[in-house]
């Protein structure tokens, strides 16, 4: 599947439906190297969303829901992939902004649909953006429910933000690729404690 928003940051998607959830994350201008804005414009935000929508399908196996946009709904787009940002922070112990998790109350409806073969599904409900919020707020339930949930992350570089799925054994990652965002915090604390010892002299 294509996930274009997590495919230029260079990463892997999380497994199944959590991947749309990473790709609306990863739709941020993000990265050491800014990538633009996958919600900047009305344009923009239908052609990321069509795309998602087609690779959800695709892992999910369920049908694609049509979903339009109107310049309203990328408002409301950008303020949940916002509010998910927070929430997934607040998760993993990063400091709250004074607009993050206690702000980020959703409530959505949903349709519970038992299949043929004797399984149940969520469906998204609404239209616009709380469609797309409520099909991101099922996935976020299913990877709950499975404990996948825990291992999707935003890097602890603030120059970089990127959502990203710990496949470490540990679930004990912080950085979207340790290489880039690891060594360049490295390097920073280094010369920080550096500077410090030089003071104390």
């Amino acid at each position: 599947m294509s996930w274009t928003a997590t495919a230029r940051y260079g990463l892997e998607p999380a497994p199944g439906g959590l991947a749309f959830v990473q790709d609306l994350l990863n739709t941020l201008s993000a990265g050491q190297r800014r990538e633009p804005d996958l919600l900047r414009t009305v344009e923009d935000a239908r052609a990321w969303l069509d795309q998602a929508l087609r690779s959800w399908g695709g892992v999910t196996r369920r049908p694609i829901p049509g979903i339009e946009l109107t310049a309203e709904d990328v408002e409301g787009l950008r303020g949940l992939r916002h509010d998910l940002a927070q929430i997934l922070d607040a998760r993993h112990g990063a400091p709250a902004t004074e607009s993050g998790p206690a702000a980020s109350v959703l409530t959505l409806p949903t349709a519970l649909r038992l299949d043929e073969h004797g399984v149940v599904h969520a469906e998204p409900r609404g239209t616009g953006w709380r469609q797309v919020a409520s099909l991101a707020l099922t996935e976020l339930y299913q990877a709950q429910c499975t404990d996948t949930l825990r291992r999707l992350k935003s890097c602890r570089n603030p120059r970089c933000l990127t959502a990203f799925y710990d496949r470490s054994r540990n679930n004990s990652g912080v950085w979207h690729d340790v290489h880039v965002c690891g060594n360049a915090a490295n390097l920073r604390n280094y010369r920080a404690r550096k500077r410090a010892g030089a003071d104390r002299v």
